[in-house]
């Protein structure tokens, strides 16, 4: 059985994300909460956001069954683009450079080991 958890519009790019999302990619879930809690990454705090809410999320879609966290997987993670804001900012002579702000998307899906 599997679960999927995702998040929209994080204010963070998707390049310092993906840095965070490979580190649990495949592990199980108590020691992806582990590795994510305690990493100094701004954006480990809302992939450890989604986790939880992922595991969250199996354990509300069976209530008959108990699921152990310790017999989780972390089966698929992935961050997509989200929209781009695109800000002008003022530069010499009269120019103006632009400051593209990006956001993301962060998706999680945990299974049960098998």
């Amino acid at each position: 059985m599997e679960a999927k958890a995702t998040h929209k519009y994080i204010g963070t790019s998707p390049r310092k994300m993906r840095l965070v999302i490979d580190l649990i990619r495949g592990k199980s879930v108590d020691h992806a909460i582990e590795i994510l809690h305690f990493s100094p990454k701004h954006s480990s705090k809302d992939a450890e956001k989604v986790l939880r809410s992922a595991v969250s999320n199996l354990m509300n879609k069976d209530e008959n069954t108990k699921h152990e966290v310790a017999d989780l997987v972390v089966k698929e993670a992935f961050v997509n683009g989200g929209p781009t804001l695109k800000r002008i900012s003022a530069a010499p002579m009269g120019r103006a450079y632009k400051i593209r702000k990006r956001s993301n998307h962060v998706t999680i899906i945990v299974a049960t080991k098998k």
